[in-house]
């Protein structure tokens, strides 16, 4: 499995913050640095590019309704 720049980037974002809420925007400002606030998707659009690519391992990736997005340490 191959990931691009910035799927790589998210995915580390996210690793080495396991378990801790990432907003959006926090999300924004570290992998494409820069902040948008509302109205983009690009993170939604990356997080499932990064979900199919990660196969059976995308249960790690939790969507928080509203705020964003967590890795986390059980599959679910």
């Amino acid at each position: 499995m191959l990931f691009n720049k910035k799927e790589y980037d998210l995915l580390k974002l996210l690793i080495q913050n396991t378990d801790r809420v990432l907003t959006r925007e926090e999300i924004l400002t570290a992998v494409w640095g820069y902040d948008m606030a509302g109205g983009t998707r690009t993170v939604d659009m990356h997080i499932k590019t990064l979900r199919k690519k990660l196969g059976n391992a995308a249960g790690y990736i939790e969507t928080v309704r509203g705020v964003g997005y967590k890795c986390t340490q059980n599959n679910h």
